[in-house]
């Protein structure tokens, strides 16, 4: 692939590199096709316990390609209302694909994340920062929503109405000290040592059981827009029942009495 980079430095673990580090990663039609591949992949690969998604060269994601996009609308067939909602769609369905994936999803953003680089950013379960990185709602300043791509669902629950409203209103540049201080990002580190402490993180959810990691995820997600207390308890008690009956719960019972490293088969 040309645009976008899958690795795997340690075992269960997968990064997604966008690779236009020549535009900031700015996302185009191609990076598109070949993001929505790889999200693929990793939605079915069993063996792959978390997944990091970070950026080549100085920016994470500096948002939709606004100069080389390589959408056609002339050879789309369609009109302009039409294929710019058809657009706009696949551009949020990026997002949902990064939301949806079965891992946990880690953030290391590396630089700036604007636009579709905020939201991709948001769609991650939890996001480290460089000391480089700067996060902000691109659209809003060109005359178009803030609310795009998922970001006005994904930010106030992540930093709260009143912290959210702001970047969205203004569109200005959040450092990553500010980020870390509203909650956007769990912690700084240094440029170099980024990607090194997401990696750290998947590590740490690598020593959990397989069903009991995606479980959480999926519960965590329902949970936060549960309309009771009742219909979240609800959920986690099906969860934990099920879990509960699987070899891996025994595994981990018998590995901590042992004192050793559970070894996890996924049944």
């Amino acid at each position: 692939m040309e645009t976008v980079d899958l690795s795997r430095p340690d075992d269960g673990i997968a990064v997604v590199t966008f690779d236009r580090p020549d535009r900031l990663n700015a996302i185009n039609l191609q990076m598109y096709d070949e993001l929505e591949t790889v999200l693929a992949e990793l939605a079915t690969d069993r063996s792959v316990r978390a997944v990091i998604i970070t950026g080549a060269g100085r920016g994470f994601c500096s948002g939709q390609d606004l100069k080389d996009l390589g959408a056609d609308q002339e050879g789309s067939g369609l009109g302009k209302v039409q294929f710019g909602m058809a657009w706009q769609a696949r551009a949020a369905g990026l997002v949902q694909r990064i939301h949806r994936l079965p891992q946990p999803v880690i953030a290391a953003v590396n630089g700036a994340a604007a636009g579709a680089g905020l939201s991709i950013a948001l769609a991650a379960d939890t996001r480290i920062a460089s000391t480089a990185a700067k996060f902000n709602a691109a659209f809003v300043r060109i005359g178009l929503s803030g609310g795009d791509m998922g970001a006005s669902y994904f930010l106030p629950r992540i930093v709260g109405l009143t912290a959210a409203t702001e970047m969205l209103f203004t569109g200005r540049m959040v450092h990553a000290d500010e980020a870390q201080r509203i909650g956007l990002v769990l912690r700084v580190v240094e440029p170099d040592c980024v990607l090194d402490e997401a990696i750290a993180i998947a590590r740490a959810i690598r020593t959990n059981s397989p069903f009991g990691i995606a479980m959480t995820k999926q519960v965590l997600w329902h949970n936060i827009d549960a309309c009771s207390l009742d219909a979240a308890m609800a959920l986690e008690n099906r969860t934990q029942i099920l879990a509960s009956m699987t070899d891996d719960a025994d595994e981990a019972v018998a590995a901590f009495m042992d004192k050793r490293d559970a070894v996890f088969r996924n049944h």
